[in-house]
């Protein structure tokens, strides 16, 4: 009698365990896919300077927006990480300025800098920014896969001092920038579609560059003035 009502206590036991592992899937599932905010337009919460425990003070809260005020601040990185993703955001670069949007960032001591290991879409102002001139058709302009891939429109993009809206995304080994509604960069992310861009760029001897497929992201101190706004991310 003993032996039946502990068999019987433990199939209950099982099947409320598998009934806590499907309820514990379903939430995971309901959490990819939904939009989440990574900046409440009133603090930091959910970032920091690259390899700090606080936000420097070069970087700002100004109108609901993230601003790099001088240089100084250090790549602003969120506290998460993240793989597959849809990345949305608004930025806007002073006259002459430079920044970027890094991916798959590894904050570790061996690496001296966000870009040391995340891949950048470029920020920057075209016309009165060097860069815009350098690098392989035109891979350092705005919204293009930096000094790996170059934008196919470079109409896309709004002059210094205007809000521009972007998206990354990135999922099952393919990568896509967008810039004020227009798809201007498609590119792998892994294999050798990506092993080839990257030996023929000045990353080719960066150990780790590219490597991870989960990261942070890092929002980049060029050391000019930009603004970010409307952040927001789904894990796919």
């Amino acid at each position: 009698m003993k032996i039946t009502q502990w068999q019987g206590f433990g199939k209950a036991a099982l099947i409320a365990l598998f009934s806590l592992s499907l309820a514990s899937n379903d939430a995971s599932a309901q959490g990819k896919g939904k939009w989440e905010k990574l900046f409440n337009g009133k603090d930091f919460s959910g970032w920091h300077s690259w390899q700090s425990d606080k936000v420097l003070p070069q970087w700002k809260i100004e109108e609901g927006a993230l601003v790099l005020a001088e240089k100084g601040g250090k790549d602003l990185v969120t506290d998460k990480e993240y793989g597959d993703f849809e990345l949305e955001l608004e930025w806007k670069i002073s006259e002459g300025g430079n920044s970027g949007i890094i991916y798959h960032v590894i904050e570790d001591k061996k690496y001296c800098c966000p870009y040391s290991t995340g891949p950048e879409i470029q920020v920057l102002d075209d016309v009165n920014h060097r860069d815009a001139k350098a690098g392989k058709n035109g891979n350092h302009k705005a919204g293009s896969l930096y000094d790996l891939l170059p934008a196919n429109d470079f109409t896309a993009v709004k002059p210094a001092g205007s809000w521009n809206k972007a998206k990354i995304v990135i999922k099952g080994g393919r990568g896509q920038s967008w810039l004020n509604g227009k798809k201007i960069v498609d590119f792998p992310t892994q294999g050798p579609e990506w092993d080839k861009l990257v030996a023929d760029s000045k990353f080719k001897t960066w150990e780790g560059f590219g490597s991870f497929q989960k990261g942070k992201i890092a929002l980049q101190d060029h050391g000019n003035k930009v603004s970010y706004r409307n952040i927001r991310i789904r894990e796919l």
